[in-house]
């Protein structure tokens, strides 16, 4: 288990604050002459689940020095997220089109973020050791080092820093194989960044893209919880043995096959697997932000001092408690995420 005696500081989410434009899938919104929009980005999203869950969060991003981001920075800091330590400079803001009703994965996604201010930020001009001051948690996610290889090296300067300064580091193994566009591979980037992790969070296909962790052949055609928590055990306990900076390994599970959602999560800590219940549903609102709201959830336990077993079941919980709120991030409280934790019997 983590070393707990210093999660008393705030939890430093790192990565690209984001505008989620939504069309609708019948164009309607171009005679109405209205796109919904969602504030968001991954670790944003992180951020504000944190801050709603009373844990102290800080943001860091890169935003152009304007109005619009003074606006959405004043609209951040009222989420109760510490915005001092975002970075002023560059030129854009980062969006992406998102067609309404479909997830991060589907074809519906586009990315409009080249050239941004947070894609283009370079090593050597953020004052790391005041960002990270007060700092007990950093957590990033491996969509940051899809975007550029200056993202990347700055991904890995402010992994150094934090190290350094012993602080409790955790990845979000988010493939976006749309953002891999810089002729490297993921697997020639990530794991210089994943040996500074102390939690890891994916599944056993992104460690597979990411990481280079073998998934065995055909598990698709299983559909078994069974075998699919045995394949998370194994590939949690490689990665432990590839980076022994590790101390904990979540997998996510969520299948969708036209009928509905079936979701459920692993934990892999101190030698032992814990998983959740499953969870189904028949309709969904919202699957943007499920994901961060579970690593969101893992922080929280694990900040609090949760069991594994706690941790894995709030954070499964509150991920898919997620499915049926609209926007990017959550708004369920701690105390209704609690209530509806289903029996793991």
């Amino acid at each position: 288990m983590f070393n707990q005696a210093h999660k008393t500081g705030s939890v430093l989410t790192f990565g690209e604050l984001l505008l989620r434009l939504c069309p609708d899938a019948d164009g309607n919104w171009l005679s109405t002459n209205k796109l919904p929009f969602h504030v968001g980005g991954a670790e944003l999203n992180v951020a504000t689940a944190l801050a709603l869950w009373e844990v102290p969060s800080k943001y860091f991003t890169a935003l152009p020095d304007n109005g619009i981001s003074d606006q959405l920075l004043s609209y951040v800091a009222n989420l109760g997220i510490d915005v001092s330590a975002v970075h002023k400079g560059g030129s854009r803001l980062g969006l992406f089109y998102l067609t309404q009703g479909k997830d991060m994965k589907h074809d519906a996604v586009i990315y409009d973020r080249a050239g941004s201010s947070f894609a283009e930020l370079k090593t050597g001009v953020v004052d790391w050791d005041n960002v990270l001051n007060g700092v007990s948690w950093f957590h990033f996610s491996a969509i940051c080092p899809a975007l550029s290889q200056t993202t990347a090296d700055l991904c890995e300067e402010a992994l150094k820093a934090a190290s350094a300064k012993g602080i409790t580091i955790s990845i979000d193994l988010n493939y976006r194989a749309k953002l891999w566009q810089y002729n490297k591979v993921p697997y020639e980037v990530m794991p210089a960044l994943a040996k500074y992790c102390d939690l890891i969070m994916g599944n056993v296909w992104s460690a597979e893209k990411l990481l280079g962790i073998p998934v065995m052949p055909d598990i698709h055609e299983s559909g078994q919880r069974s075998i699919y928590l045995k394949e998370a055990l194994s590939s949690s306990q490689e990665i432990m043995s590839r980076y022994p900076k590790c101390k904990a390994v979540a997998n996510t599970f969520r299948f969708d096959d036209g009928k509905g959602i079936e979701y459920y999560t692993a934990l892999y800590t101190d030698g032992q697997l814990h998983s959740s219940a499953v969870y189904d549903a028949n309709h969904v609102v919202d699957k943007v932000g499920s994901g961060d709201c579970y690593m969101a959830g893992l922080v929280y336990g694990f900040y609090n001092r949760f069991s594994p077993s706690e941790i894995v079941d709030f954070a499964t919980a509150a991920a898919f408690d997620k499915l049926f709120i609209e926007g990017d991030a959550t708004t369920s409280t701690v105390e209704k995420i609690k209530s509806s934790i289903k029996p793991n019997f």
